[in-house]
């Protein structure tokens, strides 16, 4: 079938992490596609607050917070899934915080109960400040759609904390990176995401491609019809897609889009 839509993750896909910035063929490639009838759209872990490198690209709607915020390009809401509040109390009577930095954002705010050189480390990666620090009292009675926890996989998979399966019962991490993970309800991804979204737009998943380059992509190329790694992706994230493409750095976007007669 035809393809209408096509999911791009952020960074490591469609943004550098050389240049920081989305290399002119990629842009060209978007623009090609949406003049071409087909909607683009993101799919990202980050939340809106610091989705700051897309440049003047147009997508038709975003995916965020892998999947627990998704809406249009004038921000209609097409689903939102919060973190439940008992989860969040349980973190904070743990203490678990006052050892490991955590990460809480709604979309719109965000701010970090500590700062170490994990924190420093990813700021550096993606290129953006550091969170503001503020004490995690703050996150009680709140509604978050993502934390982010600073502990490496051998941390988790140690099960030092007891975090997922005494504290975080109803969440599950997500990562793209050794240093942290990104923490949502469990049933949430950029799989699921992208079925909201094209029931939304009344988009077949048959109708639908993806490009990613992370652990969290992993769901979303699966379940596309067509599923692109790119050229940097680990061997798992490369193992889950249909295609390899090369790296962004080197016109991977373009040229898959090209490989499919797309562009």
């Amino acid at each position: 079938m035809k393809t209408k839509a096509i999911f791009f993750d952020i960074d490591g896909t469609l943004v550098s992490f050389r240049t920081h910035r989305i290399p002119d063929s990629a842009q060209e490639a978007i623009s090609a596609l949406r003049a071409d009838g087909i909607k683009t759209f993101i799919a990202t872990g980050r939340p809106w607050i610091l989705i700051d490198n897309l440049e003047d690209t147009v997508f038709d709607g975003y995916i965020t917070v892998n999947g627990c915020s998704c809406f249009t390009a004038d921000f209609k809401p097409i689903y939102e899934s919060s973190i439940p509040r008992e989860d969040v109390g349980r973190l904070i009577d743990s203490g678990i915080t006052d050892e490991i930095p955590f990460v809480f954002t709604d979309g719109t705010d965000m701010f970090v109960t500590g700062i170490n050189e994990r924190v420093k480390a990813i700021a550096n990666l993606i290129r953006l400040p550091v969170p503001r620090v503020a004490p995690v009292e703050d996150a009680r009675h709140k509604d978050f759609f993502q934390m982010m926890g600073y502990f490496t996989e051998e941390e988790e998979r140690e099960n030092r904390l007891n975090l997922f399966n005494q504290i975080l019962t109803h969440c599950t991490p997500m990562r793209w990176h050794p240093l942290f993970a990104d923490i949502i309800t469990s049933g949430n991804s950029k799989r699921t995401g992208i079925d909201k979204v094209l029931d939304y737009f009344h988009i077949d998943l048959s109708e639908s491609m993806a490009f990613g380059d992370g652990g969290n992509d992993i769901p979303m190329l699966r379940h596309v019809a067509i599923g692109v790694a790119m050229g940097n992706a680990g061997d798992k994230v490369k193992a889950a897609a249909d295609y390899v493409t090369t790296e962004i750095d080197e016109d991977g976007v373009a040229k898959a889009l090209r490989h499919f007669n797309l562009i």
